[in-house]
């Protein structure tokens, strides 16, 4: 699992093209849900955990009036999701769901319309700019002080908005967060995306707390930036989504973060651990000093803690001009919090609360007593499936599993599409395989069979073409096998 992915750990599935979605049925090429205008489906934007992001182009042209963002703009964004896909368990995605509450509201992109058309459920939303990582990445994987402290400021008042609605989003990383679309008056202004893992913190019926749980087999959110309580499998709440937004603002300012780097089966352990260890003068070295200060508060929030989201915002406020409208970023509706603290600009002292009294600091990076971590060295099951595979993606989920120490012990066929099941703890310690256009291709099997490679999987299609697995490091000392013709084959025979 790349440390940039957003995960709620399940198996992968992929499909043949175009779909990329859990199946093989093809995206529609125009899109019309219920009274909206018809689209014809454009460029593919992007791609997460729960669907596929596409440009919708109006058919119809509409007035320069309407060339705005909005329900009746020229280009919108069309969210696919098929309807066996994991986000639709039960019906629509749940994203909907938050979205009914969400959208429209400061800083998430509106949804217009939502419905479903062929086998795939589709959402209809504003479309927007590059993403916070396009632009770092574009800048030479660099950003100024004040773009990011600006982004701070607006970032912590759009999870205010967020919170103040009963939900944590669940997935805070610079992917997430977009700019308006280019050349609009909306260009400055960020956005945050994605509410695919967003969870209640609170019932807002009742205004109770959701029930504080621990499951520490279950992660939720992106490696990298990740809260230390979403790596223990800790009930998600307001606290986290800023810490993961104080990662995402190191991350930005330094280009890196400490525990980037890591690999292997127990690469989600040793990110925790290494965040546990670093304190956040050494995160935050060569940051200016607000930066040190929003960390260290944000990791020592309780779960049930609701955050100063005012003295937070007037941290950063006062490292960035004092003009609003030269601002690289839009902090417009920040405003009010920022008023709410009298407009005192970057005094907020982590060692005091509101009355005065020293407030105990809990995590400051050395190893400390407050984390209960149970971890079992057995290595783990991993395991992987891909489904209604095309020969021409073959390669590339094959190569992408073994990159993570995978190898194939299972495949089979259907509608000439192929599925894969790649385990961890196979034994082998090398593959090879042969997708032949006929079943079998003998004279490869039998150069295998001299490298003491042993046939560990095999399938044929429909159009009579086959997929064979070879593998090292297996139990078996001979081998042979048999075709439907009667003809036996085994090692040595092509030389009688």
């Amino acid at each position: 699992m790349d440390d940039g992915d957003s995960v709620a750990r399940s198996a992968d599935k992929d499909d043949a093209p175009p779909g990329d979605d859990g199946s093989s049925t093809p995206l529609p090429e125009t899109i019309q849900i219920g009274n909206s205008p018809t689209y014809k489906l454009d460029r593919k934007l992007g791609k997460g955990g729960f669907g596929q992001v596409y440009v919708g182009r109006r058919i119809s042209t509409p007035s320069l009036s309407d060339r705005t963002p909005g329900a009746n703009a020229l280009e919108v964004a069309i969210k696919f999701e098929h309807r066996t896909s994991k986000g639709c368990n039960y019906g629509a995605p749940y994203e909907w769901q938050v979205y009914n509450t969400l959208s429209g509201i400061h800083g998430v992109p509106r949804v217009h319309y939502k419905g479903k058309q062929s086998e795939y459920y589709i959402m209809i939303m504003d479309m927007l700019g590059p993403s916070l990582w396009d632009v770092w990445n574009n800048n030479s994987h660099s950003m100024s002080v004040e773009m990011v402290a600006c982004i701070a400021i607006e970032a912590i008042s759009i999870l205010e908005k967020m919170h103040s609605k009963g939900y944590v989003h669940g997935d805070v990383k610079p992917e997430n967060f977009l700019l308006g679309p280019p050349g609009t008056l909306q260009e400055k202004k960020l956005f945050l995306v994605d509410l695919g893992l967003a969870t209640k913190w609170k019932d807002t019926g009742t205004g109770e707390l959701v029930e504080y749980d621990q499951r520490p087999d279950v992660f939720r959110g992106t490696v990298r930036y990740a809260s230390v309580h979403a790596h223990l499998g800790r009930t998600g709440s307001r606290r986290d989504d800023l810490e993961s937004l104080a990662y995402t603002l190191v991350f930005l300012l330094r280009g890196r973060l400490p525990w980037q780097g890591y690999q292997g089966e127990n690469k989600g352990f040793l990110v925790c651990k290494k965040k546990m260890a670093t304190s956040p003068e050494s995160l935050c070295c060569f940051c200016p000093q607000p930066f040190r200060q929003f960390v260290e508060y944000v990791v020592n929030l309780k779960f049930d803690e609701e955050p100063n989201y005012a003295k937070c915002i007037s941290l950063f406020d006062g490292i960035v001009g004092p003009n609003p409208d030269i601002r690289p970023i839009n902090t417009d509706g920040a405003q009010k919090l920022i008023y709410q603290v009298g407009q005192k600009r970057g005094r907020l002292m982590m060692e005091e609360d509101d009355d005065d009294q020293p407030k105990k600091k809990i995590r400051m990076g050395m190893p400390a007593t407050q984390w209960v971590s149970v971890y079992n060295a057995r290595r783990p099951m991993k395991q992987r499936y891909h489904y209604n595979v095309a020969d021409g993606r073959l390669a590339q989920h094959i190569s992408k599993g073994n990159e993570d120490g995978l190898f194939i012990s299972s495949v089979a066929s259907c509608s000439n599409l192929w599925a894969l099941i790649m385990d961890a703890g196979t034994g082998f310690t090398s593959q090879v395989y042969e997708l032949s256009p006929y079943f079998l291709h003998k004279e490869w099997i039998m150069e295998q069979w001299e490298k003491n490679f042993y046939i560990t999987a095999l399938a044929g299609a429909n159009n009579g073409s086959s997929l064979v697995v070879m593998s090292r490091g297996t139990q078996y000392a001979q081998q042979s096998y048999k075709e439907a013709d009667g003809q036996w084959w085994c090692p040595g025979m092509l030389a009688l």
